[in-house]
């Protein structure tokens, strides 16, 4: 029986991060007849003055907004945002391309999103089948089809029981007796080490600092303007690098990605060889 390559396993945040601003602002905001600095304002008044979690409140202002506008928020519409969504340099030609260069060094690559933005949007987009799992927010739908709750909910913090479904292979989000059952690190599907967490900045550092102390690696990418923000995570120790967000190949980002999986798999190496002589000192 063939021997299965040992999984890594880039862990993406969404907005700012693959698409160049966050993904309610392409086509969603302004169908109301706002603009982007009134529609986040509103919702950061609005989690304040009712102590809400800005993801809720910003969903509840999407589903509140839609009404005044008699523009009911329907999944099909959601998904047909996505098509609106404008990527980073390079992003559509990435995921195939990683996904090659690990099969050539041994490792097989899984593309997962964790993200607090829409998850109807993201299944819009033209990259949406290359990931294995996203995980983002969702609406639940009335029997008109129309959204009336937040089924998901994904805020910053929330985002790292992500990274432990992940690592134990518990992706179904209703699954919480297994996800918290005991399962030796050795046992798991993909171990934090082979992991690679991509985001943008602050809403991300949870994320960023799990995947980092627990082995793995983490990237902030910006654009120009954004630049000292990331380098404060940096100086900080809560990520391991910073690079532009232009996923081109043979770019910063694409160099480092490539070191990384190359590094991974060179140590997963020598853990297997370390298992197999700790078996064979047992016989």
């Amino acid at each position: 029986m063939a021997v299965k390559n040992p999984v890594v396993a880039i862990l993406y945040d969404f907005d700012k991060t693959l698409c160049t601003k966050d993904m309610q602002e392409y086509a969603f905001i302004p169908s109301l007849g706002l603009s982007a600095e009134e529609f986040w304002s509103e919702t950061g008044k609005l989690a304040k003055a009712e102590k809400m979690d800005s993801i809720l409140a910003y969903m509840y202002l999407m589903v509140r907004k839609s009404k005044a506008k008699m523009l009911p928020l329907k999944r099909d519409n959601f998904v047909r945002l996505g098509e609106s969504v404008e990527f980073f340099n390079g992003v559509e030609s990435w995921f195939d391309r990683i996904r090659q260069f690990g099969e050539e060094n041994g490792v097989e690559i899984e593309h997962y999103i964790i993200s607090s933005g829409l998850k109807e949007i993201i299944e819009g987009c033209p990259i949406c089948d290359k990931f294995k799992e996203v995980y983002a927010c969702e609406f639940h739908y009335d029997e008109n089809g129309v959204a009336d709750w937040p089924k998901t909910a994904v805020n910053y913090t929330t985002k790292t029981q992500f990274l432990f479904r992940i690592n134990k292979g518990v992706t179904d989000i209703t699954d919480d007796v297994n996800l918290n059952r005991f399962v030796p690190n050795d046992d798991r599907p993909v171990p934090f080490r082979n992991m690679i967490y991509i985001g943008d900045g602050m809403t991300d550092v949870p994320c960023m600092k799990l995947v980092k102390v627990n082995g793995g690696q983490s990237i902030a990418v910006y654009r120009d303007q954004r630049k000292e923000t990331v380098t404060e995570l940096l100086r900080d120790h809560r990520v391991d690098f910073i690079a532009p967000a232009d996923y081109a190949e043979g770019n910063e980002l694409d160099e480092i990605v490539k070191n990384i999986i190359q590094k991974m798999a060179a140590v997963n190496k020598l853990v297997e060889t370390n298992r197999q002589q700790m078996q064979n000192s047992t016989r």
